[in-house]
């Protein structure tokens, strides 16, 4: 299990760090892409663990027009459900142009890459590999993919919504990630939703400047 949890933890743990630090910091900008390369590490280290992602991405066209379409409509829910109710914690985004040392550009080119490559395939080697097994039986890995029972799915709908400020937005998009999982009983199609849902956000953040988003 912890190739599937370390990734998971050290990205918790600079969130943490990272909220120690005065709002707006420089450290807190450069904190992000050492973030990222810790997490790519680990992934990359543990690479030849993770057995759910040695076959193809897709199996067919139709899960690659499934996979990517979950991952829009989450976008564009998410981006209208940043209700103060359903939020929690104080959002203060992640603008890299803001005392980012002239490296604006490159910071958010590191941002992208982070949320649409190395966010997804940790957190969903965490939530819909892992811990939705898990649930299920604590030697996870007897548990076939898209094996559904209430309690794991309740359990990483609510634990994932709670991940994020956005806890309503983060739940409505457990309920779709998770839905493509017992759907399609694989894991792949589940990253790269992920990831069309953070890349597409990450172009919003960039083209119309909300970096709340971030």
């Amino acid at each position: 299990m912890w190739p599937r949890i370390l990734p998971f933890a050290a990205y918790m743990a600079f969130i943490g760090v990272s909220s120690l630090l005065p709002e707006g910091t420089c450290s807190e900008l450069w904190l992000y892409p050492v973030k990222t390369a810790v997490v790519l590490g680990l992934l990359v280290y543990f690479g030849s663990a993770y057995s759910e992602l040695h076959g193809p991405i897709f199996a067919d066209a139709k899960e690659a027009a499934f996979g990517i379409g979950v991952g829009i409509l989450v976008y564009v829910l998410w981006v209208q459900m940043d209700w103060p109710w359903a939020t929690q914690g104080e959002i203060t985004g992640y603008n890299p142009f803001e005392e980012g040392a002239g490296m604006g550009w490159a910071l958010a080119a590191v941002r992208i890459f982070g949320a649409s490559i190395v966010v997804p395939l940790m957190e969903e080697l965490f939530w819909r590999s892992f811990l939705i097994r898990w649930v299920v039986n604590p030697d996870f890995e007897k548990v076939a993919f898209g094996t559904f029972t209430l309690a794991s799915f309740a359990a990483t709908v609510v634990l994932f919504g709670l991940e994020h400020n956005l806890w309503l937005a983060g739940m409505m998009a457990g309920v779709a990630y998770n839905g493509l999982y017992y759907k399609t009983r694989r894991l792949w199609p589940c990253v790269v939703a992920h990831a069309t849902t953070n890349f597409i956000l990450g172009l919003h953040v960039l083209a119309t400047q909300e970096w709340q988003w971030w």
